[in-house]
């Protein structure tokens, strides 16, 4: 079974801790009014931060772009944090290149127990013979360090990014904007390599999946649009030559969700570690 090496393929949703950075300033009053804004934007992202962390879930639309020209993916479904970090999504088959693992228009997946689960039509031969799931561990996609880092902090969650950005120094406020028909308040945080910590070894490391997508990514830039009822409207990430939008529908309680029956499953971690390794 030849399986393409692309970052649609495995469908990941890119996530990062924002870390804590150096802040300097041109004279005291530049500085007393820069610590000042910096003091109302902290306020700000700690409120948003507190009430998505309770919330514990959230329906999504997410889109995911790279520099190699072709049309993003597309993902709606729920993402939960509350009981671990997990998603259950339905995926754009055409644009992810799964056609030849299914020929629905859209690809459930899954991400629960950290592994990603494809619900695919059954192969007539390989490791998928006859099975309706394909599984591939988080280790496969980001390398086993990468995937210590990015289940550590919660994986790709709204709540482990908003978490980051509570933290953050080096933040903007770009002001009041319209995104996706509501009022929101535009943040933004950039990093570079040395302040990714550990998720240089997730998205960094160009030997593994994610990385030869991000391009080894030696910076990131996050912004985030915050309304009035203090809840994100949209995230947006852009790691290395990766861009990955999140727009939240609407927040609920935690949602369960549970791996596909193992004797259904098909687990190809191995094939695409092997993959990752040639290219």
């Amino acid at each position: 079974m030849k399986l393409k090496y692309t970052a649609a393929w495995v469908g990941f949703t890119a996530a990062a801790m924002v870390a804590v950075s150096a802040c300097g300033s041109e004279g005291v009053k530049r500085a007393v009014d820069v610590a000042d804004r910096t003091d109302a934007i902290m306020a700000a992202l700690a409120r948003a931060t507190d009430r998505t962390e309770n919330l514990g879930s959230a329906e999504v639309r997410i889109s995911t772009a790279t520099a190699t020209g072709a049309a993003p993916i597309t993902m709606e479904g729920t993402y939960s944090w509350g009981g671990g970090y997990a998603f259950d999504v339905d995926m754009d088959t055409k644009a992810a290149q799964m056609q030849q693992l299914q020929h629905a228009p859209t690809t459930r997946m899954l991400f629960v127990d950290g592994a990603y689960y494809y619900d695919i039509d059954p192969q007539p031969s390989g490791p998928l013979k006859g099975k309706e799931w394909m599984k591939v561990d988080a280790s496969a996609v980001f390398g086993e360090k990468g995937a210590q880092a990015f289940n550590g902090a919660g994986g790709g969650s709204p709540a482990a990014s908003m978490k980051g950005l509570k933290y953050a120094k080096n933040v903007e406020d770009l002001g009041k904007e319209t995104v996706d028909g509501r009022s929101a308040t535009h943040y933004r945080a950039r990093l570079d390599q040395a302040q990714l910590g550990k998720f240089k070894d997730a998205y960094g490391d160009q030997d593994t999946l994610s990385g030869a997508v991000t391009g080894g990514a030696s910076s990131m830039t996050m912004d985030v649009w915050v309304g009035g009822d203090d809840l994100p409207v949209r995230l947006k990430q852009k790691i290395g030559a990766m861009t990955v939008t999140m727009d939240f529908e609407k927040f609920g309680r935690t949602a369960v969700v549970k791996a596909p029956p193992a004797a259904e499953t098909g687990d190809v971690s191995k094939v695409v570690k092997d993959a990752a390794g040639k290219q």
